[in-house]
């Protein structure tokens, strides 16, 4: 899952971004609006947390101009300000979700995924399943025909990427940009080294096999 981070104070931003990237996300980190705005309007996320008191554009701005745009990822906005009309004018700019600084990241990171999962038609889905294999988006446990898999943040964040888009052809350029968040260069391995160590984990004593290679193209999570 890829996030947008629009945060100026680079003590919270670090905070965040680290977690976040811990949790399995490749993260864009902008700081200040007009920033925020150009990658928005420009790249792919699934979700983009933005802080309210921000340079250039503030973020209840920046929010309402992105809507405006028919902008529709979703957005949890962080801030200083807790008050009922501060959290209500949040909303009314078009954020989907209002975070009231400090906060416990833990927190923020269950905010993103239910947006994320609310976002992508399942409100109230807390796992991703394709035939025996299953991984649960809240404890993060994936199991193959009842047996636990353990998986490392980044292996997960791919099997989660490679489920939400089951028996689509997914390219090396498309997970580079939703797994690690860097431009494909054509002469690294890293995206087979890391779909090898997922297949061994989830293919290698089940059947049938589900993750395949279409060598030249990408790779595909299917039964056949």
């Amino acid at each position: 899952m890829r996030l947008l981070l629009v945060e100026d104070d680079k003590t919270i931003a670090s905070f965040v971004k680290k977690g976040l990237e811990q949790a399995g996300f490749a993260v864009d980190h902008a700081v200040d609006g007009e920033d925020g705005l150009h990658l928005a309007l420009n790249e792919s996320y699934d979700a983009a947390v933005v802080d309210v008191m921000l340079p250039k554009r503030d973020g209840l701005k920046l929010i309402e101009e992105l809507r405006a745009k028919a902008f529709r990822t979703p957005v949890i906005v962080l801030s200083a300000k807790g008050s009922v009309d501060d959290r209500v004018r949040g909303l009314q700019a078009g954020s989907d979700d209002y975070l009231t600084k400090p906060f416990a990241f833990a927190e923020l990171l269950a905010r993103v995924q239910a947006l994320i999962r609310r976002s992508s038609g399942g409100s109230e889905a807390t796992s991703l399943t394709y035939g025996d294999l299953s991984i649960n988006l809240l404890t993060r446990e994936v199991t193959r025909a009842g047996r636990k898999v353990e998986l490392q943040p980044r292996e997960f964040a791919l099997l989660e990427y490679l489920l939400r888009n089951s028996e689509k052809i997914i390219s090396k350029t498309m997970i580079l940009e939703h797994v690690w968040n860097y431009d494909f260069d054509p002469q690294t391995n890293v995206v087979d080294v890391l779909v090898c160590r997922v297949r061994n984990k989830i293919d290698k004593d089940f059947e049938p096999k589900l993750i395949h290679t279409l060598r030249g193209v990408g790779y595909v999570l299917r039964s056949a």
